[in-house]
This record gives structure tokens, sequence and C-alpha cells, in this order.
């Protein structure tokens, strides 16, 4: 059975199945989320007015049994950065979506009453309906109720208070397999789910499997490919460690941004690193590894217990904990996994919403390192809606405007990730080009940089910064549009059997005969694609440029400053 498309008119709650049009057919997860907002979306209008889409997309090889195949991308034109944007998370939806044959679910216009909605997707369509029961509610109790109403195997996707509020920092957030939370995280698009007035979409469980064309050659590539992935040193470090692993790596270069980006390095960075992570979860019975989504081989996830060994928060991240941790200069675990968990009960980017933090402890709205001010905060101003709850709640650029601050860690007014840009070069290319935003993830070149995955390039140096980060966005856009988790690229960097396996895999799904060269040039598609939605939205290459202040104050330890000029950055789009 083909594919469909299910188009759902928030503005007359009507419901259309479409075929797949043919310049779809070999789109899927990010590649196809940008070619649709770019094609019906118009790049001027307002991101929370009824002319914003939001689409859902699995990725070309989910449904699959291929390894690391779980993640969902989310496309829309971001509230808080007016870009293109598209944000991808694990858990259990983009399987289903895939096994019921949804190539996108496209969600368009905007109910002109006060009535919120759930959806119920299934094989044959989308049932909408008035919800009242959850209005208000956090994710977590969104995901119990809908448990117990729906069944335990029931895909859900869903928007915390802050999305129902329309903060900019919304994000959206997707049930994993032990009903607990990932993050489409950034850019604002549970603000835009918000807007449409839609609390939840409910995915109907199914036991279908999607059709692979080459059944045989392809349980051969995917054996090829989980090997490669399992073998992979950063693979078992991220295993072992999580994310989290990074605290005393980026500490150690000098790249560990602190005290709202002052510093290089945090004298409490022990205290908060992935070693003293893993210790604490052993200590607690807690699970030091699991994965997020069905057949994931690298399992860089965790469950975090409290000091009674309680549950508090998983997926415990290395931006996260750097965020509330380091940047705050907070460097009490337990405050910032408190932190954590309220942020994914609230349903708010923990990147964007921690450096606002960040910003507003500069301002002295609270004291650098007060974590308990800063969980009351979150709490009792952005749980509450509060004026101020609001400032915090849309990001570090509202932060930086409401109180005059002049250090504002943001590019296209999305907060900085976890990396210094002085003091790791290439990694600072990437947010300035980045089409959605500052964005570690969009060509992640700490792993040349500092890890030395794929070779390596001092992250000091001037030269060979461009061309990096430029292979690396674009490989990574082609990794989007598969549905598989960005970290398989430290595999496929370092080994040679990594990427045409997963080509094979492919060819083998769809029965046809996809090159490395295709899979380039589908990558460089996607971000010309999405440059051009946003040059039609006014930006220009003056927006592709890190905040003043890095040129400006030197970072300890090295004593360096963003240094590289205007028209070296503007190179980056020659291709």
């Amino acid at each position: 059975m083909a594919d469909k498309i299910f188009r759902v008119n928030m503005t007359d709650l009507s419901v259309r199945v479409e075929e797949v049009p043919a310049a779809w057919q070999g789109l899927g997860g990010r590649g196809l989320t940008s070619t649709v907002i770019a094609a019906e979306v118009e790049p001027t209008c307002h991101p929370l007015g009824a002319k914003n889409k939001l689409v859902f997309a699995p990725g070309l090889l989910s449904g699959t049994l291929a390894a690391n195949s779980g993640r969902l991308s989310c496309g829309a034109k971001s509230p808080l950065t007016g870009t293109i944007k598209e944000a991808n998370a694990g858990g259990t939806s983009a399987q289903m979506l895939a096994k019921l044959g949804i190539k996108a679910l496209i969600i368009e216009g905007m109910p002109a009453g006060d009535t919120w909605y759930g959806l119920q997707v299934s094989a044959d369509g989308v049932k909408i309906s008035a919800e009242t029961e959850l209005i208000g509610t956090g994710n977590y109790q969104v995901v119990q109720i809908l448990n117990a109403r729906l069944g335990e195997k029931t895909g859900v996707i869903t928007i915390g208070p802050a999305g129902e509020m329309k903060m900019t920092a919304a994000n959206i957030s997707i049930k994993d397999p032990g009903s607990r939370l990932r993050s489409n995280g950034r850019g604002g698009l549970g603000a835009v789910m918000g807007s449409k007035k839609i609390k939840f979409i409910a995915i109907e469980p199914t036991t279908k499997m999607v059709e692979i064309a080459w059944p045989e050659a392809f349980k051969e590539a995917n054996r090829t490919f989980a090997k490669a992935l399992v073998d992979n040193p950063i693979s078992q470090a991220l295993a072992q460690y999580g994310t989290n692993v990074l605290v005393n790596i980026i500490n150690e270069a000098g790249a560990l941004p602190t005290r709202n980006f002052t510093s290089g390095q945090f004298e409490g960075h022990e205290l908060i690193s992935g070693e003293t992570m893993h210790d604490q979860i052993v200590a607690r019975e807690g699970r030091p590894k699991h994965n997020c989504h069905p057949g994931c081989v690298i399992n860089c996830s965790q469950l975090y217990n409290d000091q009674d060994k309680k549950y508090k928060t998983s997926g415990f991240e290395y931006e996260s904990i750097w965020a509330m941790g380091a940047d705050c200069c907070v460097d009490n675990l337990d405050q910032i996994a408190e932190a954590d968990f309220l942020m994914d009960d609230l349903g708010l980017d923990t990147i964007e919403t921690s450096v606002a933090f960040g910003v507003a402890m500069e301002a002295g709205v609270l004291a650098f390192g007060d974590g308990t001010e800063m969980l009351r905060m979150l709490k009792d101003e952005i749980g509450k809606g509060t004026p101020l709850g609001r400032v915090l709640g849309c990001g570090a650029g509202s932060v930086g405007r409401t109180f005059g601050v002049t250090r504002v860690p943001v590019v296209k007014n999305q907060a900085i990730p976890a990396y210094d840009p002085r003091a790791v070069k290439g990694i600072g290319i990437t947010y300035a080009t980045s089409t959605q935003g500052a964005d570690h993830t969009m060509g992640y070149t700490i792993a040349t940089n500092i890890l030395n995955v794929g070779g390596q390039l001092d992250p000091l140096s001037k030269e060979g910064q461009v061309e990096l980060s430029r292979n690396l966005q674009i490989a990574t856009a082609a990794i989007d549009s598969t549905g598989m988790c960005l970290f398989i690229a430290f595999a496929a960097l370092d080994d040679a059997a990594c990427l045409p396996a997963l080509i094979d895999m492919i060819n083998a799904r769809y029965d046809i005969a996809l090159t490395a060269d295709d899979v380039t040039n589908l990558g460089k598609f996607i971000l010309k694609t999405e440059r051009a939605f946003n040059q039609k939205a006014g930006f220009t290459s003056e927006d592709d440029r890190l905040p003043e202040f890095f040129n400006d104050e030197p970072i300890a330890p090295h004593n360096v400053v963003w240094d590289i000029d205007d028209a070296t950055i503007d190179s980056f789009w020659n291709f």
C-alpha cells in the first residue's frame, strides 16, 4: 500500500488523505518537512498565525528494523527565529506513523474559537475531538491520562503549558517506550502547535510492518550498519556516560561557556560531569543507559533518580546540564535534574530556557548559581505565565531585550548552545550560517575539532573551518531525512563500512539505486531550499553573524576572540 499525506485543516476541522506528489516521493524527515514548508507557507507570514503550517514526517527508514532509525521530524516557520525550522526527536511516534503508511501529517489553519482539540491518527485518517480534561496540564500527566484513555501502546505527541501559552521557547514532546518524554526542542514549535489549539496528537498502534523491497539485502546491510555503530568508541563512551561525557572534555578544551559566556571553563565542572552523573545514577539504582526509541543500539539515554531513589528525569543531556550548570554557575546535579524535569513537564527547550536564565542572571534578576530561585521561577513564573515568566519563556533574546543586556548569546534570536565559538571556530561557522539559528546539531564540528573524529582540525585555527562546517551541514541534512539519530555520524566519519550500509538499506527498502553522491546532493538541496525560504522571509548574509561581544571579549583560558571575517563566513554558501 502506497504511503499517503494526511492533511488536517484546523480552520474548518476537516481532514483529507492525499496521494504523495511525485516530487516528494524520495523525501522523508527534514527533507520533507522543509520542502513542504517552503512550498506551502508564505515566508513573511506570522509564525503564530493561520498561514503557518506544522508538518510531522517520519524518515526514509522509519518503521523498519534499521538500527537508530526512530527520529521524528517536525517543521514549521519558527516563532523564535522567523526562519524555517526542523526539530527532531526520538520516541515511538516516527515508527508508528511510518507503519500506518503516513508519509507526512500536515496541520494547517487555525480554529476561530477558544476550544482546544486532540487529534487521533489511525490508518484511515485523523479524528478531531474537543479536549477539556488535559488543558493546562503538564506533559507527564498528559501521557499518563492518554495511556489510561487510549492504551499504553498509543503514540503521543503533546505540548505542555508553555506551548499553550505560545511561549517561543516551547517545544513539542514525544512519548518514548517507557512513557517518558523526548523533545522536538528548538525553535518554539510547541507555540505553533499551541496556536492551532492542538494539545495532543495520539497515534493508533499497529502490528503492520513497512514493506521492504529486498528483505535479505536490507537485513545484511543493517547488520553491517549496527556493528559499525556498536564498535565505535564514541558510541561506547555515550553508552557509558551519556552525552554528558562532554562536560570534562569541553571544559579541558576551554570551550565550556560559563557565567553567561564570560569564561571557557567552570570551576564546578567535576560536580556536574558525566562521570559524576554515572556514579550517582548507579548508587541510586537508576539506569545508566537505555534507548530513547526502539531499535537504538547506542543507548546514550539514562534514568536519573533523586536522593530517595525515585525517578526524576531521563535523557539528561550534556547541553541541558551545561546550560543550567556552567552557564548559570549551578553545580548541584540534583537541582539541574529538577529543572530538567520541570522544563520537560512544562514543554520548554532546555537550551533556550536555561541560556535565558543566564542572561537574566547577568541582568541581576537572580544571582548566578542560585539554583533554588531558578526552580522557583520555573514553577511560579513561567509555569503560571506571569509577565516575568513569559519573558523568560520566550528565550534568551527576549530576556536581553527586556532588561537591556548586551551580552546575549543568540544567532537569529536562538540561544547559542554548549560550545564557545571563540574556542571552537568550526562550531562558530555552524552557528552563524545555519538556516535555523544557532544550533550545534546542524553541523557538529566538535566531532573533528575536539574529538578527532573524521580527522583532526585545530579548533583555534581559522583555516578549514568553513569547509568542515559545510560538509557536516550537508551530511546532517541528509541524515535528518532518513529518520536516523545524528550520533550515527561518529561511525559514518570513521568506519568505511557505515555510510555504504546506510545507503544499501535505503536502496533495499525502496528498490532504488542511490549513490553517495545522491545523498550529498540531497543534503545540498535541503540547505538551499531552507535558505531560499529565509531569503524570501527577509534574511540576508548580515544575519549570518555572531553577536559582537564574541569579537570584542577574549575568553579564558585561551584568551581568544571570534576572528573569522564576514567574507569568509559568507563563502560557506559557495556550493
